[in-house]
């Protein structure tokens, strides 16, 4: 089973960007304890961040065939990103919504997500946890589904 990881734009930046929000973990240390869950759980994970929409939607139809689910942490394009949410609604496997903060308990124009009518679900305001519990809870429901016909 492969699994998709987006980090989006500023992702790059957690354990210096805003730590009294998103803590001092950095990416690298997220995606090495995503890395080992996935161990844990048997699949594979491949993981991107970048800071540009176009990376994340071709990394998602690059790997259209590939991936059975996919975990997205749109971070600013979780607002604004259009075309995103349209790559996302594109894709033939669960995707879930992911940010280590709980967006509707800050500023208000945080708080609606147009990535989430796209997604089957998100995990949120866990910290780094958020990840973690987003990727067993990606895998179970996978596992958990019946493959379509062939």
């Amino acid at each position: 089973m492969t699994i998709l990881v987006l980090h989006g734009p500023n992702l790059n930046l957690f354990g210096r960007r805003e730590p009294h929000i998103y803590g001092h973990t950095t990416l690298a240390q997220i995606n090495a304890r995503l890395q080992a869950l996935a161990a844990e759980l048997d699949v594979e994970l491949l993981v991107t961040q970048s800071n540009h929409e176009g990376v994340l939607i071709d990394f998602l139809h690059e790997h259209i065939d590939r991936a059975q689910g996919a975990l997205i942490n749109p971070a600013g394009l979780t607002q604004h990103g259009v075309p995103l949410h349209d790559a996302i609604k594109a894709m033939p496997f669960p995707c879930l919504e992911v940010h280590m903060s709980n967006i509707a308990a800050r500023e208000v124009w945080r708080a609606h997500s147009i990535i989430s009518p796209a997604v089957s679900g998100t995990v949120q305001g866990l910290g780094v946890q958020s990840y973690l519990v987003a990727l067993r809870g990606l895998v179970g429901l996978l596992r958990d589904t019946p493959a379509a016909p062939q």
